[in-house]
């Protein structure tokens, strides 16, 4: 005899997916430079060091020297050049200076044009978090109807439980929109 499905599980799964959903894009937030100083914002910074290329967290130390500025402190002295020229071509559009094992990184004051860009790369970061929290709706909507067919759930519970996945990804989607014109709101005005 087959186990009837629990409900609390699925919920506790979809949340668990869609919470991670949220977190990537908090992460791809992070990663967009707002003219404030952030270590964040060199996170997706990879070092070309010992014979592979490694997160720039593995070989150096970031922080907040200034409003806008980040000290970046090398612990080998062998790897400082390879850390300035990941820095320099990451594409962030940097300027690292380096002294010793020490690299400063002075952030340039945005212009209106690059803060139009980092608009529309949130816009796209989001719409990416909301195709993948729709994507775990219909896997909750699929595993529902699966059960109905198998009649291990009633149609009344099937549609009760669908109207709560629905609201879940509701919630989720708000979420996101919500994130998103935070940061909007915070690439705009600094």
């Amino acid at each position: 005899m087959a186990v009837p499905p629990d409900k609390q599980t699925l919920k506790t799964d979809l949340v668990r997916r869609m919470d991670g959903a949220l977190e990537t894009l908090k992460k791809e937030f992070a990663g967009l430079r707002t003219g404030r100083a952030s270590p964040s914002l060199l996170e997706p910074i990879r070092v070309e060091a010992y014979g592979s290329n490694q997160p720039l967290a593995q070989v150096a130390n970031v922080s907040v020297a200034g409003p806008s500025m980040l000290q970046v402190q090398v612990w080998d002295r062998s790897v400082t050049k390879a850390v300035e020229i990941a820095i320099r071509d990451s594409g962030l559009g940097l300027n690292p200076q380096s002294e010793g094992q020490t690299i400063r990184v002075m952030l340039p004051p945005l212009t209106e044009q690059r803060r139009n860009e980092l608009a529309k790369t949130a816009a796209k970061y989001s719409e990416g978090a909301k195709v993948a929290i729709r994507g775990v709706r219909r896997d909750g909507m699929e595993q529902i109807q699966g059960w109905k067919k198998k009649s291990e759930i009633g149609e009344d519970d099937a549609k009760r439980w669908s109207d709560e996945v629905q609201k879940l990804t509701d919630d989720y989607v708000k979420k996101i929109d919500v994130s998103l014109a935070e940061k909007e709101k915070d690439i705009k005005t600094v």
